[in-house]
């Protein structure tokens, strides 16, 4: 992967609040890069000093090798898209997006040639001479993304592009976000703290705590191997377990002692001392119920469990069991119907769906 914008110990204050707390990052050509992270946490504040709407206290912007820290927004190669639009209500869909090209004094042939282009990318060619308040959300949204990229933008930065569309809009929009940067290329930096849409858009995704990167991975990464608690409990549901190390084994696993469970359990953790206190993460959907104890060549870690909670949600249930002293969330299918409330079961999981975090 070649570095082709460079965020290089990035911090900004706003009075006593560090913001954005010497954030360094490498994002590549034609990436989908996202910052994701909750309310407050600096992903904002870092697109807008991308943009040029904020200026760093300290750091440096190199994009393409070219600093850019001190440019302000005009003279950036780089184009933004809000969550609320800022499309012109006065002017067409047409005018809209050739409003860029215009000011910058392209040719007429040159912005008829682009805007039919980008019309084209987004199929609203039949909705060209209609005003913003005649279309769909969704498609207002298509039209704000042709206008950032119609001048061909080396960065297209997304702040929460999708935050005021529905649930099944959201979906379709991230459809047609992936197929308009497959066919343009450009890099694009989305801003979100919804972790479904980082999960399903994004090449790498950042997830910031407290004006901090926490962790830097594909989306697989972060959910399968989280490095922190934080980043564990922000990518989807996860249990938490706190443990002490026992022994070491063989391929880069541990044993560990559950408080609460008889049993020692094996997960996936090298380099741990006898006697270090850890916590484990284990994934819902990773732990396994049966009525039946399952033969120890299939689990490793089995132990016995009672269900305390169901919670039905179409074709998964969601169940809260205890074992020992752990309550545990686990995720089952719903054709296991004997699984109810009450019923005193097994609960097994493989090594490697167990792994600490700091």
């Amino acid at each position: 992967m070649n570095d082709f914008l460079s965020i290089e110990k990035v911090s900004k204050h706003f009075g006593p609040l560090k913001a954005v707390d010497e954030v360094t990052l490498q994002i590549s050509q034609g990436e989908i890069f996202s910052l994701l992270g909750p309310s407050g946490c600096g992903k904002t504040t870092l697109l807008k000093m991308l943009a040029g709407f904020e200026k760093p206290d300290e750091g440096r912007l190199i994009l393409n090798g070219e600093e850019m820290t001190a440019l302000p927004p005009e003279r950036r190669p780089v184009n933004t898209v809000f969550q609320n639009y800022a499309l012109f209500p006065h002017l067409s869909v047409w005018e809209n997006i050739a409003f860029g090209l215009r000011i910058a004094g392209k040719a007429k042939g040159e912005i008829k040639e682009a805007v039919e282009r980008m019309l084209g990318l987004i199929q609203l060619g039949d909705h060209a001479r209609k005003r913003p308040a005649q279309l769909s959300g969704g498609q207002r949204q298509r039209v704000a993304i042709a206008r950032a990229l119609v001048n061909e933008p080396k960065v297209l930065l997304l702040d929460e592009p999708l935050a005021a569309l529905d649930l099944k809009l959201r979906q379709h929009m991230l459809a047609e976000l992936q197929s308009i940067h497959a066919q343009v290329g450009t890099t694009f930096i989305y801003v979100t703290h919804d972790q479904g849409e980082a999960l399903s858009l994004s090449h790498r995704i950042a997830v910031m705590e407290a004006g901090r990167v926490s962790q830097v991975d594909s989306p697989r990464g972060l959910y399968e191997a989280p490095t922190t608690s934080f980043v564990a409990g922000f990518i989807g549901d996860a249990n938490f377990l706190e443990a002490t190390v026992e022994e070491p084994q063989s391929g880069g696993f541990v044993r560990v002692k559950m408080e609460g469970m008889d049993s020692p359990l094996v997960v996936g953790q090298a380099g741990l001392r006898v006697g270090d206190r850890v916590r484990v993460m284990i994934r819902p959907e990773k732990l396994h119920l049966t009525l039946e104890r399952p033969l120890s060549h299939q689990r490793v870690n089995i132990a016995k469990t009672r269900i305390e909670e169901v919670t039905y949600f179409g074709p998964h249930m969601k169940l809260q069991t205890r074992s020992g002293g752990q309550r545990l969330h686990i995720q089952q299918s719903t054709r296991e119907a004997l699984l109810t409330v009450g019923t005193e079961a097994w609960m097994s999981f493989a090594p490697e769906a167990g792994r600490v975090v700091d």
